[in-house]
């Protein structure tokens, strides 16, 4: 077949424009697809009583945000005091994740925020008690009552400080 002169420069033009449509394409549907996946979360170890029902509703508050978390239902006191958390600082579940140790209804978007940050000399994060309105104590049950609380960040030497008030 013999080409004109004025046609390659055209079949040229196309064949890059397709190129470079396919090349977008492809970057469109990577990134979309990126995007829609969720972000891997590390996993979360929980220690807690098999009876208690608002860890069972912190540990699906968590899942329901993209943590697998794997539960031990053995209560949390040994726990807790072999992690590091000081007692003072109890309550009714104890947890890691990451080499951080998180302590009672601690929200997920400080847990986030701690593995994002990643700070060096940082035991974990604890709500002490067990505060209504805080995850995992927010059921119909407790009627839409909200107290606030502060979330702490305990140092591994044991300095403690405000992370984050919830007010």
């Amino acid at each position: 077949m013999h080409l004109r002169p004025a046609a390659v420069p055209r079949r040229r033009m196309l064949a890059a424009i397709a190129t470079g449509l396919a090349a977008g394409f492809s970057a469109g549907f990577s990134a979309l697809a990126h995007a829609a996946t969720p972000a891997r979360r590390p996993p979360v170890e929980v220690w807690k009583d098999p009876s208690c029902g608002c860890c069972r509703d912190w540990v699906a508050y968590l899942e329901r945000e993209g943590f697998q978390v794997v539960v031990h239902d053995v209560g949390n006191t040994a726990a807790r005091r072999r992690l590091g958390m000081p007692a003072r600082l109890g309550s009714c579940h104890t947890a890691t994740v990451d080499g951080y140790v998180i302590e009672g209804h601690v929200p997920v978007e400080d847990i986030r925020s701690l593995l994002d940050e990643r700070p060096a000399g940082v035991l974990g994060l604890a709500v002490p008690g067990m505060p209504v309105g805080s995850p995992g104590m927010d059921g119909a049950i407790y009627g839409g009552r909200r107290d606030p609380y502060d979330v702490l960040r305990v140092a591994r030497d044991g300095r403690v400080d405000v992370y984050r008030s919830v007010r």
